[in-house]
């Protein structure tokens, strides 16, 4: 309750005040412009280290390791667009804190160590070469009538195979 209460009542108001001096000594335009070009710097940023984090963890996944750290780190970079896109100061600075690879590291492995230390974490990965596929299909008939199907892929080349099918 407490950390809520600071994110949405306390911390608007300290945007909003630290915001007017800033306005105050360089004036409101060029504090808008500042806010604007860090929203873009942002997200430039948020986008160039969320894809090198992508790349890593599907390297982790492809050793059929867990891509745990890539995972905090991907979870920052969210909150990091979001922070760095919310006009204001504060939020800027603690954005572009979760967009630099170093200090990124090392809350996301701070982040990684509290969550599985916590009661309500669990963690499963599995990596096989086994794929499954299972669809439904609906089509409408020249009556009217929905036909509803399934399949479902058993050999090597996902061909699909039909359940009334013929096997020759």
């Amino acid at each position: 309750m407490g950390i809520l209460f600071l994110l949405f009542a306390v911390m608007p108001i300290v945007e909003i005040a630290l915001l007017i001096q800033v306005g105050g000594v360089i004036g409101g335009w060029n504090t808008v412009a500042i806010v604007i070009v860090t929203a873009f710097i942002g997200a430039y940023l948020v986008r160039r280290e969320g894809l090198s984090t992508l790349q890593a963890a599907q390297q982790k996944m492809n050793q059929g390791q867990m891509p745990g750290e890539e995972l905090a780190q991907g979870l920052l970079l969210l909150v990091a667009g979001v922070l760095l896109v919310t006009p204001g100061f504060v939020t800027d600075f603690i954005g572009l804190l979760f967009t630099v690879p170093v200090t990124r590291k090392l809350i996301g492995k701070a982040l990684l160590v509290k969550l599985l230390q916590s009661k309500h974490a669990t963690v499963q990965f599995s990596h096989t070469q086994q794929f499954h596929q299972h669809y439904q299909a609906r089509n409408k008939a020249d009556d009217g009538d929905i036909i509803e199907g399934e399949y479902h892929a058993h050999d090597e080349q996902n061909k699909p195979q039909l359940p009334n099918e013929d096997k020759h």
